[in-house]
């Protein structure tokens, strides 16, 4: 990768698959890009880019790339692949580029003290994964044909994706007057059986019907 490839990356601005950091001063958040990337679409965390995709370059870029590498292994599980590009914009100043893939060992997650929290990518930010989603994440590394049975539940969800277009968690267990895991299991199933689609949001997440041309 040379500059000039970074400066090409940079002038397209943050999006699904571009992210720009200044510098690394909180590795330990940084890194939740990177697992977004690997658990989404893949993407570039772009370090020494300003906000507006200035491409001004840090000192000491090796730095830099020391402590986030350190926060890569000591954090991120599975283990993360990745490449990485370090460019010289002068004597003093430098700009390293993290290229992630969209990985196989999905979902990646950050290790803190006893919790594990997956993130994906949503437009331009780096999002907390749902139960959902990582579940679907999780399974949908070994896809198979899905059976299940249509009953009750999953003629009220078809019923109001008909009439609304798209549904909740929390209310398909509402209409269904379902546990909430027991929803949540209707679901994810259906999404792994290619019926339904979970669209990931900050908020909650939503469900629409597959787009049989998708």
């Amino acid at each position: 990768m040379t500059l000039q490839d970074v400066r090409l990356l940079a002038a397209k601005g943050e999006g699904l698959r571009i992210e720009f950091k200044k510098k690394a001063t909180f590795p330990e958040k940084i890194v939740r890009e990177l697992i977004a990337f690997a658990n989404t679409s893949g993407g570039e965390l772009l370090i020494g880019i300003d906000d507006d995709g200035t491409v001004s370059g840090q000192r000491y870029i090796e730095e830099e790339v020391f402590v986030m590498e350190k926060a890569i292994r000591e954090l991120v599980f599975p283990r993360l692949e990745y490449e990485l590009f370090s460019i010289k914009i002068n004597e003093k100043k430098g700009v390293a580029v993290f290229k992630v893939p969209v990985s196989s060992q999905r979902p990646h997650y950050l290790k803190e003290k006893d919790k594990k929290r997956a993130f994906i990518r949503v437009a331009d930010r780096s999002v907390q994964a749902s139960k959902e989603v990582w579940e679907i994440l999780r399974r949908g590394r070994n896809p198979r044909d899905m059976v299940f049975t249509y009953g009750r539940k999953e003629e009220i969800l078809m019923k109001a994706l008909g009439e609304s277009g798209r549904i909740t968690l929390h209310e398909f267990a509402g209409l269904a007057n379902l546990p909430r895991f027991l929803a949540s299991k209707t679901l994810v199933r259906l999404v792994l059986a290619n019926v339904l689609q979970i669209h990931p949001q900050e908020s909650e997440d939503f469900f629409t019907l597959k787009d049989p041309g998708a």
